[in-house]
């Protein structure tokens, strides 16, 4: 059940970017991008822990990073920042 859930939200997602006209490889990248981030933020910028959570070799999220502009430095900014402060 929550597959479907997941998977009507994706479609409206979808839906909107093809409204939008944006193409399918801005689409993989930015989607690519932000589930990379999601990892590293879980595991506090961890590349090895990140790297185990998206089923790739650490070096691989690596190059995924500096493809994709994380800026890691930023990321660990984010971290440091404490809610309400």
């Amino acid at each position: 059940m929550a597959e479907d859930k997941l998977s009507r939200q994706l479609a409206k997602i979808v839906k909107v970017l093809v409204e939008k006209g944006i193409l399918l490889e801005q689409a993989r990248c930015e989607f690519e991008k932000q589930f990379i981030l999601e990892a590293l933020r879980s595991h506090q910028g961890n590349l090895g822990q990140s790297a185990k959570a998206l089923g790739i070799h650490r070096n691989t999220l690596r190059n995924k990073i500096s493809t994709l502009g994380i800026d890691m430095n930023r990321l660990r900014e984010e971290g440091h920042r404490q809610p309400g402060r």
